[in-house]
């Protein structure tokens, strides 16, 4: 399937993602860090939209790898794909089985933060 994004515009980045539409789905196969993990079925990496977690190596970037980890290792996830990144990743907002947003559970968990610049305080921590 190939997709072709432009870029996301002030007002795409407010709207609301509702989990009824749904872009790719499948089971996460590896977590990269606290804000990157692959699925089955996509070529590329998924960069969790609206999601700000400490690198590797940087304070913090451990534990948010090992939360993100718990949270979505071996799971289905469904995602709504909002832009690809400069680095050729997809940059998805994606949510659990249960319905939760992956965003969100990073967020309220205080291992990553609202990703301000291009999500448009969505999150309601800018």
């Amino acid at each position: 399937m190939a997709m072709v994004l432009t870029g996301c515009v002030p007002s795409e980045v407010a709207a609301p993602a509702t989990p009824s539409r749904f872009d790719f789905a499948g089971q996460v196969t590896r977590v990269v860090d606290g804000d990157t993990f692959w699925i089955n079925g996509q070529r590329t990496r998924i960069r969790v939209w609206g999601l700000d977690a400490p690198e590797i190596g940087r304070a913090g970037g451990s534990t948010a790898t090992a939360q993100l980890a718990g949270l979505v290792s071996g799971r289905s996830v469904q995602c709504r794909m909002r832009d690809v990144d400069r680095y050729g990743r997809i940059v998805g907002q994606c949510w659990l089985p249960d319905g939760r947003d992956i965003a969100a559970t990073m967020i309220a968990s205080g291992t990553a933060r609202e990703y301000c610049r291009f999500s448009g305080n969505y999150y309601g921590t800018c």
